[in-house]
């Protein structure tokens, strides 16, 4: 559709982008105190489809909802989107969230430091020995500087995790002080 019928993708897209919009505020209205929006598909998306098929959205989205929340966080996850690190920020957004593919001081140097970054411990890792957990949230926090840093696994935790190790992840990550 989007190299046949661009138009109606367009159309079809500005439509979810208000019902996003909409919906994002009404979580707002009614408690929220940050929203994730998830761009799943953008990995399918070549930097240039991105800008136009993906982009536009986003910063409607967020300028929409910025118009009436303006303190309201919104966080960004584009998930295999290190092919787009330079981009996500122009969607306006105030964090971007990182799966595990991207390697953190890498996504620091392309997206800067004026943005916060979210992630990304590679959800597998918890599979691991506690050691090697607390070694990998050390890395990530590393490398994601002092600052504007969310710490959280690049993607769900998975299933079959050890619960133990789970609340491993969450009491190191409680202990950290930047």
């Amino acid at each position: 559709m989007a190299f046949c019928m661009p138009k109606v993708l367009h159309a079809l897209l500005h439509v979810f982008a208000e019902s996003m919009a909409n919906y994002i505020c009404y979580q707002a209205d009614n408690g929220a105190q940050v929203v994730q929006i998830f761009d799943s598909w953008a990995t399918e998306l070549s930097p240039v489809d991105f800008e136009e098929f993906s982009l536009p959205y986003l910063k409607y989205i967020v300028e929409s909802v910025k118009k009436t929340h303006p303190k309201l966080p919104l966080i960004l996850y584009a998930s295999g989107s290190g092919g787009l690190l330079e981009r996500l920020p122009l969607s306006g957004v105030d964090v971007i969230s990182l799966d595990w593919t991207v390697d953190m001081a890498e996504a620091r140097r392309r997206i800067g430091i004026d943005i916060a970054v979210q992630g990304n411990v590679d959800p597998g890792a918890l599979f691991g020995s506690k050691d090697f957990i607390t070694k990998r949230i050390y890395d990530t926090v590393s490398k994601a500087g002092n600052s504007k840093h969310i710490l959280n696994l690049g993607h769900g935790v998975l299933v079959g995790t050890p619960e133990d190790n789970v609340a491993h992840f969450f009491e190191v990550a409680k202990g950290i002080r930047y």
